[in-house]
């Protein structure tokens, strides 16, 4: 069964993959921005609902707009942290179905597994969408060649 919705600690994954923007820092927008447009990539691949969350204390000026086809962003507000957004959402979403969370913080993984949601390592996730980002181009590919070879044939 396919989770109802992905939670991720969107600066825990940022540390953990320093190559999706290279040279920023793992705090910066531009990193935000990058991961932000990957999981959309893998959203769209999947159709599962992907929410990202950050600390709002590693961010300057007010949240970007929101693009609706993208993932949903949430920033915790001052004074709160990303962690309690991620156990909030995961304690009211497992009544819906399987929720995945993916952070390397130990004791929130714990935390939402006591809700009854299942977790993955940063890594865990990143081999994951890798892997069914390329599936997915690999398909399209194949799709798109033999469309090709359909139409050269109407001729």
């Amino acid at each position: 069964m396919s989770p109802v919705r992905i939670l991720i600690d969107g600066y825990s994954l940022l540390h953990q993959w320093p190559e999706l923007a290279p040279g920023s820092p793992r705090h910066s927008a531009r990193a935000r921005d990058a991961l932000i447009q990957v999981l959309t990539r893998y959203q769209d691949a999947t159709g599962t609902p992907v929410t990202v969350f950050f600390d709002a204390r590693n961010r300057r000026g007010p949240a970007p707009p929101r693009d609706p086809a993208a993932i949903e962003v949430l920033y915790s507000e001052p004074g709160q942290t990303a962690d309690a957004l991620i156990e909030r959402a995961a304690a009211r979403l497992v009544a819906w179905g399987e929720v995945l969370v993916v952070t390397e913080d130990v004791a929130e993984r714990q935390t939402v597994e006591a809700f009854g949601a299942w977790t993955w390592s940063c890594q865990e996730f990143i081999r994951h969408l890798r892997s069914t980002l390329e599936e997915q181009r690999t398909r399209l590919e194949q799709l798109n060649r033999r469309d090709q070879a359909r139409f050269r044939n109407r001729r």
